[in-house]
């Protein structure tokens, strides 16, 4: 567990820790408040359930008062058969959007990536937003997705580039139905 204040907003100290399963409805409601379909709630779910799932990777930013605001999620995916990986689903709940409770989730989720030796997440996602944690656009590695996104939505974040990085195409888990 880690209470932050981020560096953004300072608004607000959140405590950002992996889920418990106490916290699934909880992150289902934050889903649902945060995207206009239940899409990603149904995928986070579906997610769960899936071989790519790490526990220590959903990440929760809950404020002092214990509510879950935010959340993160990285999940295993692959860039050709090299592991990675995918940052997403992220949402905050809309009455803590622009509070931090959504770069507390993803600095907590990124950092216990990294604590678990990972060195390559993938992000499709606002390119105004991603490049403040790091990432970078995922083309400049070589790395693509399936389908069809503007190059700079797609992007990378490496840990240490002393290693090398795979190139290729990215295989995310059957969940995402890419």
């Amino acid at each position: 567990m880690t209470t932050t204040k981020d560096e953004h907003t300072m608004s607000h100290t959140w405590i950002t820790r992996p889920e418990t399963p106490q916290d699934i409805p909880a992150i289902r409601a934050v889903a649902l408040g945060a995207f206009p379909t239940p899409l990603e709630a149904d995928l986070i779910e579906a997610l769960r359930v899936d071989e790519a799932w790490s526990p220590e990777l959903s990440i929760v930013a809950q404020a002092p008062d214990g509510t879950v605001a935010g959340y993160a999620l990285l999940t295993r995916c692959h860039v050709g058969t090299a592991p990675a990986l995918a940052l997403g689903p992220c949402a905050v709940l809309p009455q803590y959007q622009r509070t931090g409770a959504g770069s507390a989730a993803i600095r907590a989720g990124l950092q216990a990536a990294r604590d678990k030796g990972e060195n390559l997440v993938l992000v499709l996602g606002h390119p105004e937003y991603y490049p403040r944690f790091g990432f970078t656009p995922a083309s400049a590695y070589g790395i693509r997705p399936s389908f069809e996104v503007p190059d700079e939505a797609m992007m990378a974040l490496v840990f240490d580039d002393t290693v090398p990085v795979p190139s290729g195409t990215i295989v995310y888990p059957a969940p995402f139905g890419v």
